[in-house]
């Protein structure tokens, strides 16, 4: 009689045990009325990460944590940052932390960016700072094999979407956008003895000059062609870059800026400037593979604010463009049109 009243007596506590342990673990909780990003760095302990998820609401208490663990010891529990939005068991916050579910940042690049803009959007962040990035981006190595004559990463931070974690660091974010650059580069198919860094500068200039996609060829083309005559780029971005590079760059061109004897400078140094000075997207770097067939040599934007330009193959009528959008610039301030400001060269 006795051994049956002590089976029945563990048989109880065995099932008052498991509606415990159910009850700690496996019911759904959620302590905040928000979402809340919880970051558990490498080398936290278990009782400190249950300490963190039990402060924030995202667990009852730390023991509930803290019995999984004792009953999985052997799992592996991976740093990051974790997102939590709606309520969960502890069984279930367990497991996402042992599949590393971290949280990911979606980090977007326009075209056309420099490394300094790069820098200042990633800052925005808040986990990778302006002078760590732009330490990462001067050094070529990344790309060395590629383009042997990079002496930065200018021009190979490809302008995509990223989705990166607070844990992520300047040379992996590096590593992932050149790779990206590798990728489209090869989707592009170019030619086995295409000069690379050659192609990547053009179509940065390319990329800076004009935001109209179906122009990019064209671009390319009075690009190639001067190039091919000898003569003088003369484009304004790279007058623009040569400023950045020596941290000098006032909001507009100067003559002093056209003067400048920088490398960068295409006023003053015939044929391509030493290196890109932006990030071409993938139109960009397209144009430059397979510029349009023009006779063109000269582009001037045109004044109606469509971002569009007027292409001529001479001077005469290169002035005579010149001077209508001049002329409309004029027109379009005195009606309150907005339009782009003509760079100050006096």
């Amino acid at each position: 009689m006795k051994i049956r009243y002590l089976l029945l007596f563990s048989a109880a506590v065995l099932a008052a045990g498991a509606v415990a342990f159910y009850t700690l673990t496996m019911r759904p909780y959620a302590g905040f009325s928000k979402p809340v990003l919880i970051d558990l760095p490498r080398g936290l302990s278990t009782r400190a990460m249950a300490d963190r998820l039990a402060a924030q609401g995202v667990i009852p208490t730390p023991l509930s944590f803290l019995a999984i663990r004792l009953l999985r010891p052997n799992d592996r529990l991976q740093a990051g940052e974790y997102e939590f939005r709606s309520a969960a068991s502890p069984r279930q916050v367990f497991e996402r932390i042992h599949r590393g579910d971290v949280f990911h940042y979606q980090l977007t690049i326009p075209e056309g960016s420099h490394r300094w803009d790069i820098a200042r959007i990633i800052a925005s962040l808040g986990f990778i700072s302006e002078s760590d990035f732009l330490k990462a981006a001067a050094d070529p190595s990344l790309i060395a094999d590629l383009a042997p004559q990079a002496t930065s990463l200018e021009g190979y931070l490809f302008p995509s979407t990223y989705r990166v974690t607070r844990h992520t660091t300047a040379r992996q974010l590096c590593r992932m956008m050149t790779d990206e650059f590798r990728a489209e580069w090869n989707r592009l198919t170019p030619p086995a003895a295409a000069a690379v860094h050659q192609l990547v500068t053009l179509a940065s200039l390319v990329e800076k000059e004009t935001g109209v996609p179906a122009e990019r060829a064209t671009v390319a083309s009075v690009y190639t062609n001067r190039l091919a005559q000898g003569i003088k780029l003369e484009c304004d971005p790279t007058v623009i870059y040569a400023a950045l590079l020596e941290n000098r760059y006032r909001g507009t061109i100067y003559k002093s800026d056209l003067e400048n004897l920088h490398p960068y400078n295409t006023y003053r140094h015939p044929g391509l400037p030493p290196g890109p000075i932006a990030s071409p997207g993938r139109a960009a770097l397209d144009a430059a593979l397979h510029p349009a067939d023009t006779p063109f040599i000269f582009f001037v934007a045109k004044p109606d604010g469509s971002g569009g330009h007027q292409f001529t193959t001479n001077l005469s009528a290169h002035n005579k463009a010149v001077a209508e959008y001049r002329r409309g610039l004029k027109e379009n301030s005195t009606e309150g049109v907005a339009g782009a400001a003509p760079a100050n060269r006096d």
